[in-house]
This record gives C-alpha cells, structure tokens and sequence, in this order.
C-alpha cells in the first residue's frame, strides 16, 4: 500500500535523478501544475502526491528517450 511518505521517497528520488542526469529538465519542474496551485490552499493528498510522481516519470522518460534518439542520428 502506498502511503504519502513513500510516494515523497520517490518524488523526492526522481528529483534528484533529473536534476543529476538531465539538470536542463529542472526548470520545467517548477512548471508542473502542483508546485504552482491555482487555489489559495490546495489539499495535498496521496492522489494529488501520486498525479506529482507518474508526470514526473513522464517527463523524465520521455525526455530520455528523445535525448538518446538526437544523440543516435548525430553519431
């Protein structure tokens, strides 16, 4: 069962894993819709936490993936 302080672990982790192996990714970050709320006092729950992590993913997969397709046509 996921519980919010392992669903932080990982967000917490995947963080840390763009901003070491693709730091040009971390501005967009900022971007994500939970760490600019459009309510004067957003509730953060485990959905909210969860949402957070898998775009997270995404942009980091997705990201990679098309990196790894530029560094392949340039070579």
């Amino acid at each position: 069962m996921k519980t919010e302080d392992n669903i932080n672990a990982k967000i917490l982790a995947i963080t840390m894993k763009i901003q070491s192996d693709f730091p040009e990714l971390s501005k967009y970050i900022a971007e994500i819709p939970i760490t600019i709320p459009n309510e004067a006092t957003p509730e953060i729950n485990l959905k909210v936490l969860t949402d957070y992590h898998d775009t997270l993913q995404i942009l980091m997969k997705d990201y990679a993936q098309s990196h790894n397709k530029l560094n392949t046509n340039n070579q």
